[in-house]
């Protein structure tokens, strides 16, 4: 399947982009932990099926250090023993606020109590940003079949400069 469209060339997609890469900026400089910003923008790629996003914050993540165990276990964070609590609250935010169809109450007030109990107000203001945001990039990507494999790490930095 190739790619319906080149987000990166068009003019109007183009603008956008910078507008979407300025709001990624706001959550970049944030004090939210680097490493929680790639594994929650990883575990929402892996839900809905983002090949490019996975690729991207996979290998950012991997250039910032993070090990490749906690990689390969974020799907199942559940599961495994590699994630602190804090990221664990976070991981659920994330998993509860990506599948609202899925869940009717969208996120549960145990899991937003277990998010405030490890993160302040502008940390948790980060996180419910960043899950909006990597959903709005999973669902562009995906619509126009952008496929993950050929992202290199440091390839957008310039939109974070």
């Amino acid at each position: 399947m190739d790619s319906r469209f080149n987000m990166f060339e068009n003019e109007i997609a183009a603008k956008f982009g910078k507008r979407f890469a300025n709001a990624a900026l706001v959550i970049h400089q944030s004090p939210l932990a680097k490493s929680t910003q790639e594994l929650v923008s990883l575990r929402a790629s892996q839900i809905n099926g983002c090949g490019w996003c996975v690729d991207l914050h996979t290998k950012e993540a991997a250039a910032a250090g993070e090990s490749a165990v906690r990689l390969h276990l974020v799907a199942a964070w559940r599961e495994s023993t590699v994630f602190t609590e804090a990221e664990r609250a976070a991981l659920a935010l994330t998993e509860e606020g990506t599948r609202l169809g899925d869940a009717h109450h969208g996120v549960s007030d145990e899991t937003w109590a277990r998010a405030r109990e490890h993160y302040d107000d502008d940390q948790l203001a980060a996180l419910v940003s960043l899950v909006a945001l990597i959903n709005a990039a999973n669902r562009l990507a995906v619509i126009v079949h952008q496929r993950g494999g050929s992202y290199e790490p440091g390839m957008f930095a310039a939109a974070f400069n």
